[in-house]
């Protein structure tokens, strides 16, 4: 993972956004403690909520008042996400208007799967990802077990949504305070606040939860002693790489993009520490079943090795329980007391506003419209949402460093040869390691809100229910009647993930309850045999940040051609041959930018899509195009 965001900004260009003060915090941590509840200018940060002055949705959420810049920001390494990636911008007046998204990185899993048995895929294709490797094994069984012509158990079934479960918690959680909430949290800033007030908004928002208090005072001291010795010795360790003193503005004309006060701040601060454990408890559910985690070892073409006994499911019910109370009574909360105070952020980064879903965690049904989370294509203005079909998916890397294969192509024809060119990226030519997927020769948004906004239109209660309730609230914080549509949106992309993180979490709890039936009832079978060994399938399934899809086809149960298009590949997709930009480059125009240096609006854009660069890229071969080899040190020794 990248350690640190660096950004350049074009020479002679308007630096209204840059900071001047010589004891500003640095992305490491130089300065931290001269500017503690300051600006970078030295004036007082912003120490409680700002009235929203624009209705949401509107043009002028974010009023500057200093000059608007115009000039080249780029963002490279954008940090807190796996992989690498690179984000150029064009800004004129203060807003995006022109936008490249370049994945850096390539790996090389389609060829090495050729020749080998399906049953390897299911544990190789777990290499592309540490953080979503459960949903590439399940992908890579769905694919071997359409060519075996077979269907898993029952129980099997339930095993595998409970590790396909475990991995989303662990993925969301870590997403939402880990990754993204450096965007809008400031730890820094919990040194200036009052303890006593601390405690009492604590206790508020425990007593509206119905559970003991969140910390008393003697916790927060010793809290915000902690951060202390961060600031003091200026290594903010986890907390450095932020850019806690751009220069972009927040809402209502303010100056400081950060909003908190600074007792949220340390409430929230501390959640960030409890985030830690709890996605390690989430990991455990998955170690449990899978015999460790990243990569699970149970998970098989035919269905699981796990042999679910009491005292495991003891281990994993207790799991359960205690993350869903957690998100229930913690995230869900933290989520509705930080939203209103960023209101702003659900003006812009709205994308192509196309969505896609291949549906996760089976059904007793095994239709993929009737998952859990259902499979669909719905756009904003559909009547309703639309059956999947493979055949309308497609690829093409006009602007991507491989040869073109001409027209888009399924990715059941799928062809991978890596072409560098020798004048290197361009902005006209290519300039990514990333494919462009189509779907319908659109681009399409993949991911939780993606899965969210196909539930929703499908009519799925628990959805349904509880995204209503989240636009509810939010109306009542805006002063302002607000639809599904402002989940088009980067704060609508930031809070609709987290009531699928509550409603997989409780899921979890129920597949715990129904496998203990299900053996009480004899249904005990977790595997079945291939019926043949020539064949093809496609598995297509969801990881945490969207569609997954892998095709392998098979003869004498040998691996004969493998292709993969996963989630981040549509989200980060370059333009294609007609210049259509991807999903995320399409959200990131428009953006406020109101420092060139430190655009944390576009930031705050492209973590709501929590990209996997490391997983989104392929190459298939070496430059000789003749075989792959592997070693197993970095100075070539196999």
């Amino acid at each position: 993972m990248a350690e640190e965001t660096s950004t350049t900004a074009t020479e002679g260009t308007a630096a209204a956004g840059t900071a001047t003060d010589a004891t500003a915090v640095k992305p490491d941590g130089e300065g931290a403690t001269a500017v503690q509840g300051t600006n970078s200018d030295g004036t007082a940060a912003a120490q409680a909520a700002k009235p929203i002055s624009a209705e949401i949705g509107g043009a002028n959420l974010l009023k500057h008042t200093a000059p608007k810049p115009t000039g080249q920001s780029i963002i490279d390494p954008v940090n807190r996400i796996e992989g690498h990636l690179r984000i150029d911008m064009e800004v004129e007046n203060g807003k995006v208007s022109d936008v490249w998204v370049s994945g850096g990185l390539f790996r090389g899993m389609e060829l090495v799967l050729q020749g080998r048995q399906p049953a390897d895929a299911a544990y190789i294709a777990q290499r592309i990802c540490g953080v979503c490797p459960v949903s590439h094994a399940h992908s890579a069984c769905f694919a071997a077990e359409k060519s075996y012509g077979i269907e898993i158990p029952n129980s099997a079934r339930i095993i595998r949504n409970l590790v396909e479960g475990a991995q989303f918690l662990h993925s969301h959680i870590l997403w939402f305070y880990n990754l993204a909430a450096l965007d809008y949290v400031n730890p820094l800033d919990a040194l200036n606040a009052n303890l006593a007030d601390t405690v009492e908004i604590a206790a508020a928002l425990a007593a509206d939860q119905d559970v003991e208090a969140y910390g008393s005072y003697t916790f927060f001291k010793g809290l915000q002693k902690r951060l202390e010795g961060f600031a003091a010795n200026g290594q903010l360790s986890i907390f450095s790489g932020n850019w806690f003193d751009t220069e972009d503005g927040g809402a209502d004309d303010s100056k400081n993009a950060y909003q908190l006060p600074p007792e949220v701040n340390l409430i929230a601060t501390a959640h960030y520490l409890e985030a830690l454990e709890m996605q390690a408890c989430a990991s455990e559910i998955s170690g449990i079943i899978g015999g460790k985690m990243p990569h699970i070892m149970s998970s098989i073409p035919g269905g699981t090795t796990f042999v679910p006994t009491s005292e495991k499911l003891d281990d994993i019910l207790y799991r359960a329980i205690r993350i869903r109370d957690w998100i229930a009574n913690t995230m869900i909360p933290d989520t509705q007391v930080i939203a209103p105070y960023y209101l702003d952020v659900a003006a812009y980064g709205a994308g192509v506003k196309n969505y896609c879903a291949w549906g996760v965690f089976d059904a007793p049904s095994r239709n993929p419209e009737d998952r859990y989370l259902p499979s669909g294509i719905w756009a904003f203005g559909d009547s309703s949402v639309s059956s999947v079909d493979e055949k309308l998916i497609t690829e093409e890397t006009s602007r991507s460093f491989y040869s073109d294969s001409g027209a888009p192509i399924n990715p059941r024809q799928g062809i991978t040869e890596p072409h560098y060119p020798a004048e290197g990226p361009s902005r006209d030519g290519r300039y990514t390691w990333d494919k462009a997927p189509r779907y319908d020769g659109k681009p399409i948004e993949a991911g939780g809100l993606s899965r969210l906004l196909v539930a929703y239109n499908r009519g799925n209660t628990f959805v349904k229910t509880n995204i209503d309730k989240l636009l509810s609230y939010l109306s009542t914080k805006a002063g302002t009647n607000l639809g599904v549509d402002v989940l088009a949106s980067t704060l609508g992309r930031t809070a609709a993930r987290n009531v699928e993180t509550l409603y997989v979490a409780t899921l979890m709890v129920e597949w715990v309850e129904e496998l203990i039936e299900a053996i009480k009832g004899g249904d005990t079978a977790t595997f079945v045999e291939p019926k043949q060994f020539d064949g093809e399938g496609a598995g297509m399934w969801e990881a945490p940040r969207g569609a997954l899809y892998h095709y392998e086809k098979i003869s004498g149960n040998k691996i004969d051609k493998y292709q993969i298009i996963i989630p981040s590949s549509w989200n980060i997709s370059p333009r294609d041959a007609k210049g259509v930009r991807g999903p995320m480059e399409e959200a990131l125009v428009g953006v406020p930018v109101g420092d060139l240096e430190k655009p944390i609006h576009a930031l705050r854009t492209v973590h709501s899509f929590d990209p996997c660069v490391a997983c989104a890229v392929h190459i298939s071969e070496p430059a000789t195009g003749k075989k792959f080899s592997t070693v197993t040190s970095p100075w070539g020794v196999k």
